[in-house]
């Protein structure tokens, strides 16, 4: 059954930062190619990330790869700062600038094209949203809602506008254009980071306690890949089995 169609695309190659919408991509095994695939570790805590939890300005630098995606090395990552100042990945003083923003000692990992772990990806391979469960939470809300806020990989265009119908997908799977194959496993429980507006990093928290009260704290759903390949914008969105 036909239930909609890829809105857009959206890609992070810089874990928490700005992502790059894009025309088209390869979904891999663990997800859209290169996503999250670069990442700030808080030395101030081993073992973890630096994220918008911790330096919400983050939201404000944007990254993309610049160049022919290959299985064997990232093409390069262009990063625009806030105030417009261009960096290469592994640069000294983009690290640098972070540091002194967020006032925490940072080193930088890169994971391979082939495999990046799920703690860099959250928890599942992919994240959808609809536009029809994001007008709801707007009305819901009582403002407008930004999409990005909640960082999904897939934005899908819905033919039937019901809300919410997403999380009655669990269990099944869907089709995207000819290739790929994703099983919808379950509700995305969210966090600080939809309080950061993606334009300024100003913070309202009363959008997550919004879905905290009347979603149970669930928006969008995280779905597994089961057939790689390509997709692209406007790619039908197909429900397949149970």
């Amino acid at each position: 059954m036909l239930i909609g169609y890829i809105n857009e695309i959206i890609r992070h190659p810089v874990k928490s930062f700005y992502g790059e919408s894009l025309q088209k991509s390869r979904v891999m095994d663990y997800g859209l190619y290169g996503d999250r695939s670069h990442a700030f570790l808080d030395e101030t805590r081993p073992g973890k990330y630096l994220t918008i939890t911790q330096f919400p300005e983050m939201a404000l630098y944007k990254a993309r790869f610049v160049g022919e995606e290959n299985l064997d090395n990232y093409p390069d990552v262009e990063i625009t700062t806030p105030e417009g100042m261009v960096f290469n990945w592994g640069d000294e003083e983009l690290i640098k600038q972070l540091e002194m923003k967020s006032k925490r000692a940072i080193s930088s990992i890169q994971y391979s094209p082939s495999y990046v772990p799920f703690g860099s990806i959250e928890e599942e391979h992919i994240q959808l949203v609809t536009d029809a469960s994001v007008n709801k939470i707007k009305e819901i809300w009582g403002q407008e809602v930004d999409y990005r806020r909640f960082r999904p990989n897939l934005f899908i265009s819905l033919i039937d506008k019901t809300p919410f119908v997403e999380e009655s997908w669990f269990g099944k799977r869907i089709k995207i254009g000819n290739e790929v194959e994703l099983e919808l496993k379950r509700h995305c429980e969210r966090c600080m980071i939809v309080t950061v507006n993606p334009d300024t990093a100003a913070m309202d928290s009363t959008l997550l306690k919004t879905i905290v009260k009347e979603r149970n704290n669930f928006f969008g759903i995280y779905a597994t890949v089961i057939r790689t390949g390509e997709i692209q914008v406007n790619d039908k969105v197909i429900i397949e089995s149970c």
